[in-house]
């Protein structure tokens, strides 16, 4: 029987991943992140006339915990928390814990004509701000960091 989750997210519960087809065509479960997954780096991309603007969620991230980088035509966007180490010395034991700490990913493809120059981003309250102009297909040097403001 389903039922509305009380401290997730879904609605219902996740049973319905037991069919077949459900892991080919939703996606199945993240080993990593589990069924919170989806709720990881959620992107908005907006087209203009003369390019993207890329909008990340990274809530709770600092700038220096945040790295963007073009490679191969593909722009990827990584991420690394970790909990605080002092928070062991802390007296108590925790009944739950939903604050996120690892490394997660996420690559857009951009195509060969862009450098790491073209690119802009921009880290504001939470959420990471690219802006990704369109280019036409020329010779590129190799690519490497591109720096966040903010």
């Amino acid at each position: 029987m389903m039922m509305p989750s009380i401290f997730g997210e879904n609605l219902f519960d996740d049973d319905w991943m037991d069919f077949p087809f459900a892991h080919d065509f939703w996606g199945g479960k993240n080993p990593l992140y589990g069924k919170r997954a989806k709720n990881m780096m959620k992107t908005d991309i907006r087209e203009h006339d003369d390019g993207y603007e890329i909008d990340i969620d990274l809530p709770g991230f600092k700038k220096d915990e945040i790295n963007v980088e073009l490679d191969d035509g593909y722009l990827t966007i990584s991420a690394e928390k970790s909990l605080d180490k002092d928070e062991e010395k802390k007296h108590g034991r925790y009944i739950r814990r939903e604050r996120y700490a690892g490394a997660m990913q996420r690559s857009f493809y951009v195509g060969d004509a862009l450098t790491q120059e073209d690119i802009k981003a921009k880290y504001e309250h939470g959420i990471l701000k690219l802006s990704v102009p369109k280019k036409e297909a020329q010779a590129v040097e190799s690519s490497s960091h591109i720096a966040i403001e903010g």
